[in-house]
């Protein structure tokens, strides 16, 4: 009997260092959470009462408990490396088969889904519109690798400061060639429905009445009717057009595309100093866009870039957490599955 004591303590102590080596050994595992070896002593109870001077019966092994305690977390250079800074774990996907991880190492397969070493997929919720997603079942990551499409030009901000001073030009018929019949000019790039490049530029022409400017728009060099007069009051701020707003007439680009239907907007516009500038410009459409990259913010939401400068929301991921993380069953792979210990996943 001493002897199978003796025995168990040193089984117990075996499995203390079994546990001890995992640990070592999964030192630089991405997402590993370490075990600890609880103990309990073992005393031999019948169906008689037993004295409580008897000698118990030695030491057994009573659980392996991991611990799900925050670890570090290092800079990578791929922007598809990830980690949760808390609570919770990434829900994974694997031919429908859930599991759950602290390892963000993730990549790209061949069909664009986001996927672990082990070709589990990502799971987010997806992209509902206005920022908003769809919460009630995640599904499975996939980037977009076809292109950005284009948007048209629907309006144009000209952020300018008119010079208070400028006298009425030489010329008093418009002509783009004479610069003495316009006093100052700016443009900016706009875009038709498929995505084609065109320049819109705007003339300045003093008025003989006060605070009064005239204005004549070309987009590649076609007059575009529409334009109309911009007046200040006395302290250079806007008065006309309306909240700012010029309407144009619509202008066929003759490229196929739909015609360009946008508005000058003068809502910045100024008319301070003598000096003519330009603070500020702005256009709301733009051309084709193929992928560059994928970025994840600090709150879980994937976006892919585009040459084009867009990005779109491709989901937001979708974090799982457990009332008893500890009743987890480990699957390997530093991946871990639920179970009736751990409680039904509580996703979030």
């Amino acid at each position: 009997m001493p002897f199978a004591i003796a025995l168990s303590g040193l089984n117990a102590a075996s499995a203390d260092l079994g546990v001890t080596a995992n640990n070592v050994a999964n030192v630089n595992t991405t997402g590993f959470k370490m075990s600890r070896a609880q103990f309990a002593e073992v005393f031999a109870v019948g169906t008689q009462s037993v004295s409580t001077s008897a000698s118990g019966s030695g030491v057994r092994l009573s659980a392996i408990a991991q611990q799900f305690t925050q670890g570090n977390i290092d800079f990578t250079d791929n922007a598809l490396d990830l980690a949760i800074g808390g609570e919770g774990f990434f829900v994974l996907s694997d031919g429908g088969a859930r599991s759950y991880t602290r390892a963000g190492a993730f990549g790209v397969d061949n069909q664009g889904y986001v996927v672990n070493a082990q070709g589990s997929r990502l799971q987010p919720y997806p992209f509902a519109g206005s920022g908003l997603f769809n919460t009630g079942t995640p599904v499975d990551l996939q980037l977009t690798i076809g292109a950005n499409p284009p948007a048209a030009t629907t309006r144009a901000d000209f952020g300018i400061n008119l010079p208070a001073d400028a006298a009425v030009p030489t010329n008093p018929v418009f002509d783009p060639a004479d610069p003495s019949s316009f006093n100052h000019t700016t443009s900016v790039t706009v875009y038709d429905s498929l995505g084609a490049a065109h320049t819109a530029t705007v003339y300045f022409i003093k008025d003989a009445v006060p605070n009064t400017w005239n204005t004549q728009v070309e987009i590649e060099g076609n007059p575009v009717a529409g334009a109309a007069q911009i007046i200040f009051n006395p302290d250079g701020t806007l008065l006309s057009p309306p909240g700012g707003l010029m309407p144009l007439a619509a202008y066929n680009p003759g490229t196929g595309a739909a015609d360009i239907n946008m508005s000058l907007a003068f809502d910045n516009a100024t008319q301070f100093g003598d000096n003519f500038g330009v603070n500020s410009l702005f256009q709301d459409g733009f051309t084709t866009g193929r992928l560059t990259g994928v970025s994840v913010d600090a709150e879980g939401v994937v976006f892919a870039r585009f040459t084009n400068g867009q990005s779109t929301s491709l989901g937001k991921l979708a974090l799982a957490n457990f009332v008893n993380p500890q009743g987890l069953q480990q699957l390997g792979d530093t991946a871990w599955g639920e179970s009736f210990q751990s409680g039904d996943a509580l996703l979030g």
